[in-house]
């Protein structure tokens, strides 16, 4: 397919920006008259796995922390209080819940490289990438705070090059693992008695700085070669991480213009190591704020951005993601190059700010950024419209497609399915079914061969 501005870089991705638990990402989205509030249900994530593959998109995968927001006041009081995201489910049973009612889309899992091992999670992603057919992908996060760390046994997190240090070697063990059975080491030869042939499956032997890992893995060789990897690093470091591993990256960029200067300089960054840009999808967060009229999703969208949201659990969030307590902070406070470099969280969000408001950013400029995440774009009108703005984005340099959040569930992702996906079809700018059976079918990745 051919896109509008000419390229030959296929069609536009969708992926569906999942939380198990009772909001979405957005704060406030428990609160909306809307909102479904099964989410200790399975019957809940059922139904919006077959409203996300109705509309084929790529995939849905769950971002999730290991803790509950505890920084802000050194209490996870607030986040109790206001919702502020205190319940996070166990995410392989919750895919595999989803698994059992879809057949194409794909299904995306964050796990930690800071407290979790390379053998569980390459266990854990390639039974998923089996027992879906080829479905698995891997949201790679580092961990972001303290509470996480004091949940697993440590006083406080990793600093932030160290995080990323492990997170490469955590990335070589694991990639590693799935390559210890070659594709076709399965014999099941029931006359003979061979079930495998010893000479494809291979320890690992590796041994490194923070892990010592033997193998071999004790899942042979998946439909996928390996489960997709994901990762969403924007500071510098994040995005070299993301260069050498990510087959598809997920920004927090607030227009478009930032957008394009992201693009191009992770897609540098990915040539500059060896390897194909055209084969890693960069997919920015958005909102979709869809209406039957424009006046309708306007309507809709001030309910999103003034009823919906306590400005202390907007705090308490960005508490967490910071890994700093900012309750003791003024709402004038200025967010200043020290107290950037202090904090062990996600920097690459005030930097990404200060290029969209200015070089003056305040506690208050963030939070209010943290609280419907404008770091990403919001798409705002009738299908056609938000088709319009998606367009716009895809065809001039921006990215490969979009990571949709949802303002309230299931009713936003039913509102892009209804309204939005078929008109960026009818464009030619979206798939109207499914034409492989893999997620890497779906992103358009080939299947990568097992290191000998």
């Amino acid at each position: 397919m051919t896109d509008r501005a000419g390229t030959s870089r296929g069609a536009m991705s969708l992926v569906a920006f999942m939380q198990a638990g009772n909001v979405t990402v957005y704060s406030g989205s428990w609160r909306h008259p809307a909102t479904d509030h099964g989410f200790l249900d399975q019957r809940y994530y059922q139904q919006l796995g077959r409203v996300l593959e109705q509309g084929c998109f790529d995939m849905m995968f769950f971002d999730d922390r290991l803790a509950m927001p505890g920084i802000y006041g050194g209490s996870v009081a607030e986040a109790v209080r206001l919702g502020a995201r205190p319940v996070k489910l166990d995410l392989s049973v919750v895919l595999g819940l989803i698994a059992g009612v879809t057949e194409r889309i794909g299904l995306g899992a964050t796990y930690s490289t800071t407290y979790y091992s390379p053998y569980h999670v390459a266990r854990t992603f390639a039974t998923l990438d089996h027992l879906t057919g080829g479905r698995a992908a891997w949201n790679v996060v580092t961990s972001v705070n303290d509470g996480e760390a004091q949940n697993f046994g440590v006083d406080a997190i990793l600093d932030h090059n160290a995080r990323y240090d492990r997170a490469d070697e955590f990335l070589e063990a694991t990639t590693g693992l799935w390559d210890t059975w070659d594709d076709d080491a399965l014999v099941l030869d029931r006359a003979g008695g061979t079930f495998a042939d010893p000479d494809k499956v291979h320890e690992l032997g590796h041994h490194g700085e923070w892990f010592d890992v033997r193998g071999p893995l004790t899942v042979p060789r998946t439909p996928q070669g390996r489960p997709v990897l994901l990762q969403a690093g924007s500071s510098g470091r994040g995005r070299d991480f993301a260069a050498r591993w990510a087959e598809l990256i997920f920004t927090g960029d607030p227009d478009v213009d930032i957008a394009r200067t992201h693009y191009k300089d992770q897609k540098d960054r990915i040539a500059e190591l060896g390897r194909d840009p055209d084969a890693v999808r960069m997919l920015p967060m958005a909102y979709t704020v869809v209406g039957e009229s424009r006046a309708q999703a306007e309507e809709r969208e001030q309910v999103f951005l003034n009823d919906l949201v306590d400005p202390t659990a907007s705090l308490t969030l960005l508490s967490e993601l910071m890994n700093h307590d900012f309750s003791t902070l003024p709402l004038d406070a200025e967010i200043t190059d020290e107290l950037i470099e202090s904090v062990s969280g996600i920097r690459g969000l005030v930097q990404n700010l200060r290029q969209h408001i200015g070089d003056r950013v305040t506690l208050a400029d963030l939070a209010g950024h943290r609280a419907t995440l404008l770091q990403g774009p919001r798409f705002v009108g009738t299908g056609a419209d938000v088709a319009d703005q998606m367009e716009e984005w895809f065809t001039t340099g921006a990215c490969d497609g979009f990571v949709i959040a949802a303002t309230h569930t299931p009713g936003a992702y039913e509102d892009v399915v209804r309204m939005v996906v078929p008109e960026l079809q009818r464009r030619g700018l979206f798939r109207e079914r499914y034409e492989g059976t893999t997620l890497r079918d779906h992103l358009g990745l080939e299947r990568p061969a097992a290191r000998g």
